[in-house]
C-alpha cells in the first residue's frame, strides 16, 4: 500500500522542546509530504506562538484539549490525523536528519502494523542526560534493547518513538488510560489481535529526558509499579528477568551488611559490576564525568524499579488489591478523556 505518514506529538507545558522537536524536522531529508499533528494536553504553558513559526515550513494541525494524559492525545492526534500511518514522538525528542528515510526504508522492505526505534543521547546533551541514556539503553544495564539490540521475542515499542498504522490503531482502540505503561499495553494487545511488531534499530531518535536525579528515580519507579500490573492484564507476557532490580537491589543491601560481619566477597562483587559500568561509559563517552553519573544512573535505576516492582507485586499477587485501587495516579479518569472529535484544529 502507498504509506502516508503523519506525526502524532502530544505536549505539555514544553514549549521550548517542541520548537527544537519542529526544528529537526525541518531538516528531514525526505521527498515526500509529511503531516505533523500537535496536541496540547491542557497546559498552562501553551506551545502556539512556537507552532505558528513553523506553519509556512511544515504541515501542521494543533489541537488544544483538557489534561487527559499523553495516551488519550494521542488517541486523539491519530482520529484527527490524515495520513495512515501514525509516527508517535514524545515532546524531548529530536529526529536526525534520516529518521523519516529509515523508517520508510524498513517499512518498505518488511511492512509491519506498529515499529519502535531506539533512542541516543546527542553531543549537545548535558552530562546528566547522557549519563541517563546510558543507564537506560546500556547493554550492562537493560541488555542493550532501548539502544537498538534486538532481543528474543517479539518486541514492545516505547511510545517515545514508536509506529502505528491506522489500521492497527482502529482495531486496537488505540493508547489506555495507564501512564506510564500505555506502550507495552498497547503493543501486547496488538500481538494478540495478531498484528506483528518491531524494531528499526536505524530508526533511532535523540531522546533528552530532561529531568533530574529525583524526578528519574521517580520514574523508573512507576516503571517499577506498572510492569506487574501488565503482567496482570496479559497472562503469559512475565518474564523472570522482570525480577532481576528487586534482585540486585536486595543482594546490594545484603553484601553491605555482610561486608560489616567481616565477609566481603558479595559487596566485592557488586564492586566489580560497577566498576565494569564505570569503563564501559567512559570508553562510550569519553568523559569521567559522565562515567561516574552513569554508575550513580545505574544504581538509581535498579533501586527505583526494583522497589516499585516488588511493591506492586506485593499488593497485587499477595493481597490481590485492584491496581486501580491501590495506584490511582497511574490511570487517567474516565471524565478526563476528550471525545469531542468535532474539536477544529487552531
Amino acid at each position: 500500500m502507498d504509506i502516508t505518514y503523519s506525526f502524532i506529538i502530544p505536549v505539555y507545558n514544553r514549549p521550548i522542546e517542541i520548537k527544537e522537536l519542529l526544528e529537526s524536522m525541518q531538516e528531514l531529508r525526505f521527498n515526500d509530504p509529511f503531516e505533523v499533528v500537535i496536541v496540547e494536553d491542557g497546559s498552562s504553558d501553551p506551545s502556539e506562538d512556537i507552532v505558528e513559526q513553523f506553519r509556512d515550513v511544515l504541515n501542521i494541525s494543533y489541537y488544544k484539549k483538557p489534561n487527559s494524559g499523553p495516551g488519550d492525545s494521542r488517541n486523539f492526534g491519530m482520529k484527527k490525523a490524515k495520513g495512515n500511518y501514525f509516527l508517535i514522538l514524545d515532546s524531548d525528542v529530536i529526529l536526525p536528519p534520516y529518521y523519516l528515510t529509515e523508517v520508510d526504508k524498513a517499512l518498505k522492505q518488511h511492512f509491519v502494523h506498529c515499529f519502535g526505534g531506539p533512542d541516543a543521547a546527542h553531543g549537545d546533551f548535558s552530562p546528566v542526560q547522557k549519563a541517563i541514556n546510558y543507564s537506560m539503553t546500556s547493554l550492562l544495564t537493560t541488555g542493550g534493547i532501548r539502544g537498538g539490540k534486538n532481543q528474543v521475542g517479539k518486541f514492545q515499542p516505547r511510545s517515545f518513538n514508536m509506529g502505528l498504522s491506522k489500521e492497527a490503531f482502529e482495531v486496537s482502540g488505540g493508547f489506555g488510560r495507564i501512564h506510564p505503561g500505555e506502550d507495552p499495553d498497547l503493543a501486547l494487545r496488538l500481538q494478540k489481535s495478531g498484528f506483528d511488531t518491531a524494531l528499526f534499530p536505524e530508526a533511532y531518535v535523540y531522546h533528552k529526558r530532561r529531568i533530574d536525579w529525583n524526578k528519574f528515580y521517580l520514574q523508573v519507579y512507576k516503571f517499577g509499579l506498572v510492569r506487574p500490573i501488565l503482567n496482570k492484564w496479559h497472562p503469559g507476557t512475565a518474564k523472570i528477568t522482570f525480577w532481576f532490580p528487586t534482585v540486585f537491589s536486595a543482594g546490594a543491601i545484603i553484601s553491605v551488611l555482610l561486608l560489616l560481619l567481616g565477609w566481603p566477597l558479595l559487596f566485592n562483587l557488586y564492586l566489580l559490576y560497577l566498576l565494569a559500568v564505570f569503563v564501559h561509559s567512559l570508553v562510550l563517552n569519553t568523559s569521567v564525568k559522565i562515567a561516574a553519573y552513569s554508575v550513580w544512573a545505574v544504581l538509581v535505576q535498579f533501586f527505583g524499579y526494583g522497589l516499585g516492582f516488588c511493591r506492586s507485586t506485593c499488593y497485587l499477587r499477595f493481597f490481590n488489591e485492584a491496581p486501580e485501587k491501590r495506584f490511582p495516579s497511574l490511570f487517567f479518569k474516565n471524565g478526563k478523556k476528550t471525545e469531542d472529535l468535532n474539536q477544529e484544529p487552531v
